[in-house]
């Protein structure tokens, strides 16, 4: 099965690198190239790929909007691409409904295995993403009791689904989790799919963000979530691939 993919990139010779590295994949066609958002919501509406490679700052229409319509008008997954580790980008992203984010000078290995990773209905992170999302939320004041309603989310999981929500949010692979909770891969898919669709959620990014919003996770003094394997503790150091 071919994964078919829109880059769109204001910087021409960017844009063309990135269509390179992918249109060389076995599994992997490049359909189309745009220079700025609003090309790319257009390309995406006309050949209805799988995934959107999205750089954030481009003329037009940026990248977070034209993520924003793209995850609101059909069922293509989007990879945000930034030279710029800022909070606020991630943040605008992620609630745009962006399935990955990488920063533009990903190794070759890494931008290849997001597209395939995103593509596959799962969601990813660049470690030192992940560790400015985090914390974020700890940089936030206690949640008051005005805040309490959001918990109420959580309500609709059963004991197992919260366990699973909160290894997700803690980073965890489905193979982490299953180990954890002493079941099958599959036993855990099962659960990460009915938390999502209880949840009303897209990714497993974005049951990572409700998970901190409800405040079933709190981060560590140190600003990182508690991580509950030594593999997770090597990709919070940036010494793994990408989180997904």
């Amino acid at each position: 099965m071919t994964i078919r993919v829109v880059v769109a990139d204001d910087q021409e010779l960017v844009r063309s690198g990135f269509a390179m590295i992918l249109d060389a994949q076995p599994d992997i066609e490049v359909v189309a190239e745009a220079g700025d958002g609003e090309r790319a919501l257009d390309a995406v509406r006309r050949l209805r790929p799988d995934v959107a490679l999205l750089d954030i700052r481009m003329p037009v229409m940026d990248g977070i909007e034209a993520c924003r319509a793209i995850s609101a008008q059909s069922a293509c997954r989007t990879v945000m691409l930034t030279t710029f580790d800022a909070d606020e980008y991630v943040h605008e992203s992620l609630h745009a409904g962006a399935s990955g984010f990488l920063l533009k000078d990903v190794r070759r290995d890494d931008l290849v295995h997001a597209v395939r990773v995103v593509s596959a209905g799962d969601s990813l992170l660049a470690p030192s993403v992940a560790r400015r999302l985090i914390a974020e939320y700890t940089a936030r004041p206690p949640a008051t009791a005005s805040a309490a309603p959001s918990a109420q989310r959580l309500e609709v999981l059963t004991a197992r689904e919260r366990e699973t929500l909160l290894h997700l949010a803690r980073g965890l692979s489905n193979a982490e989790i299953a180990a954890a909770l002493v079941v099958s891969e599959h036993t855990v898919k099962t659960h990460v799919g009915n938390v999502l669709s209880k949840l009303g959620l897209r990714d497993r990014i974005q049951a990572v963000i409700c998970a901190y919003e409800t405040g079933l996770v709190a981060p560590s003094p140190e600003g990182e979530a508690a991580l509950s394997s030594p593999a997770q503790a090597r990709r919070s150091r940036g010494e793994d691939r990408p989180l997904r």
